[in-house]
């Protein structure tokens, strides 16, 4: 009696490999949301600043060659005096720099990294980027940047450069949180 044939070898499965093809994405406008905080105490504004358009190249694995354009003299906050007063002279002052660039230079590890020009002002920054395709092409972006405004030249009411200023005392960092969806051109 001959022994009964083994079952055919099972193969692993097949991982989905994300496509090597580059594709160059468009952002639809949308709305930053921004919040600055007091030295003392839990006061903490919020706004939003439009991203008036933004692009970057995409291969199923990470974004390259991205640059997104904000419109600095779009910034909105629910106390007009305090808006006025973040697009003037002594923050953003948006009638000389009307608008804020930023050029993705990497993504690696969930973190996006290159080079923000704010204020006149070119830095590099990085922070946590979450990139999430769905079923109809499009690409979800999320994700919240810390920025010292300092290393920008907007020093208005900065401990690190007056002293005794108490309450008036505004921390140098401030977030700009994202959510974007992004198309295929």
């Amino acid at each position: 009696m001959l022994p009964a044939p083994l079952p055919p070898a099972r193969q692993p499965p097949q991982v989905a490999k994300a496509s090597s093809k580059r594709v160059t994405y468009q952002i639809k406008p949308a709305a930053v949301t921004w919040t600055g905080y007091a030295e003392v105490g839990s006061y903490a504004p919020s706004g939003t600043v439009q991203l008036r358009q933004g692009h970057f190249a995409y291969d199923g694995r990470n974004p390259r060659a991205g640059r997104f354009e904000f419109d600095m003299r779009t910034l909105t906050q629910e106390q007009p005096q305090l808006a006025e007063h973040l697009r003037g002279e002594d923050f953003f002052d948006v009638a000389k720099y009307p608008t804020a660039v930023f050029v993705l230079q990497q993504v690696r590890a969930g973190q996006a990294r290159g080079l923000l020009t704010l204020h006149g002002v070119t830095r590099p920054i990085r922070f946590p980027l979450t990139l999430e395709p769905d079923a109809q092409g499009q690409v979800h972006a999320t994700g919240t940047a810390t920025i010292d405004r300092t290393q920008f030249g907007i020093n208005f009411n900065s401990s690190s450069f007056f002293q005794n200023l108490g309450s008036y005392a505004i921390r140098n960092e401030f977030r700009l949180a994202f959510d974007l969806v992004a198309v295929s051109k």
